[in-house]
Order: C-alpha cells, then sequence, then structure tokens
C-alpha cells in the first residue's frame, strides 16, 4: 500500500511539473482569428482575464490598465479573452470590442479572440486553467457578488462546488514558469490582485 502511495505521489509530482509548461502549448487564437500560442508570454507573470464590455464589472478594464501601466516593464502582460457566455453583454466584432476598450479605458494590453470558457464549446486554455483553480467564491458583501450568489444559487443551488467560470471578470494569475498561482472572481478588489502581482515579479 505504502508503495502504491509512494507511486501516486511521484506521478502527482511529475504531471504538476508537466503542466506548469502546458499553458504555453496550448493553442489560442489572437484578435485577428490567427491561432497561435502563449509560447511569446513564457517567462512573463499573466494575468489572464474573460471581460464583457456591457458589465457591472467593465469599469474593472480601467483598473487592470493601470495595473499593466505599473508593472509592464517589470515583466506583466495581461490577455484579455472576451466572452458572450455571461448574460450576453460582450456582443459585436473583437474589432468593435477592440475599439471600445481603446476609446473608453485607453487599453494597451493584448487582446484576443472571443472565447467560450464553459460548456462543450470552451476553450483548451480555460479547461486546463480551471483544472488548476476552482471556484473561490465571490466576496458576499460586495453587491453585485452578493446578486450574482443569489441568482447562480437559483439555478443550481451547489453552483459554487464545480470549477465553471461563473462570470465576467474572472482573473487568473500565472508565476513566469507557468504555473497557475490563483484564481480571482470578479468581486476580488484588485488591490489583493496588485499585492500578489507584485509578489509574483
Amino acid at each position: 500500500m505504502k508503495r502504491i502511495l509512494t507511486i501516486c505521489l511521484l506521478m502527482t509530482a511529475c504531471l504538476a511539473g508537466v503542466s506548469a509548461q502546458e499553458i504555453y502549448d496550448i493553442p489560442v487564437k489572437d484578435a485577428g482569428g490567427n491561432v497561435t500560442t502563449l509560447a511569446e508570454y513564457n517567462g512573463k507573470v499573466l494575468l489572464i482575464v474573460n471581460t464583457a464590455t456591457q458589465c457591472g464589472f467593465t469599469p474593472q478594464y480601467k483598473e487592470l490598465e493601470e495595473l499593466y501601466e505599473k508593472y509592464r516593464d517589470q515583466g506583466l502582460e495581461i490577455l484579455d479573452f472576451p466572452c458572450n457566455q455571461f448574460g450576453e453583454q460582450a456582443p459585436g466584432t473583437v474589432e468593435e470590442i477592440k475599439e471600445f476598450c481603446s476609446a473608453n479605458f485607453n487599453i494597451q494590453f493584448p487582446l484576443f479572440d472571443k472565447v467560450e470558457v464553459n460548456g462543450e464549446g470552451e476553450e483548451p486554455l480555460y479547461t486546463y486553467l480551471k483544472s488548476q483553480q476552482g471556484f473561490g467564491g465571490f466576496d458576499l458583501k460586495d453587491q453585485l457578488g452578493a446578486l450574482l450568489d443569489k441568482m447562480l444559487r437559483q439555478e443550481d443551488a451547489n453552483y459554487d462546488k464545480n470549477p465553471d467560470i461563473k462570470w465576467n471578470f474572472t482573473k487568473f494569475l500565472v508565476s513566469r514558469d507557468g504555473k497557475v498561482l490563483k484564481r480571482y472572481e470578479p468581486t476580488t478588489k484588485m488591490s489583493d490582485i496588485d499585492a500578489d502581482i507584485k509578489e509574483a515579479l
């Protein structure tokens, strides 16, 4: 029994080592719809976020851009993946989304193609991210957090037990060597994310 347990632990350790590099090999589409990978971001700290232009959390674009300007020279990249799965709050083409972000928030960080983050059509990147960090819970002291919890629990009393992305502006922090360090729900304070980014850098 001990031998089997040892083998299992060794296999888990090996898989963990491999998975940290897998993120750079996962195919994604850039804003032009071209298939690429995240290989060019190897060695950088990443904040990966599914965004929407007509959401109650859309003003977070401003805070994200502030983080980007603050830390980009130290090695931070924020990767923006628009998603229309939550309340259809990311309508329009990628080009229209890009124009909106530029005009309203002067966004400088990279924009990728629109994605699905849950379900049969979900992007492999999000399958991987969710396998590394599950749902962390909303801040129920936040008004939008309490509303989301109530709405989602009415649809599924156990919604918080699965790792699916729950709403727009969920974020994943990835280390310089590709390890998914943390997941932040949209109600997480940007100051907390800032502190974690600073530590990761």
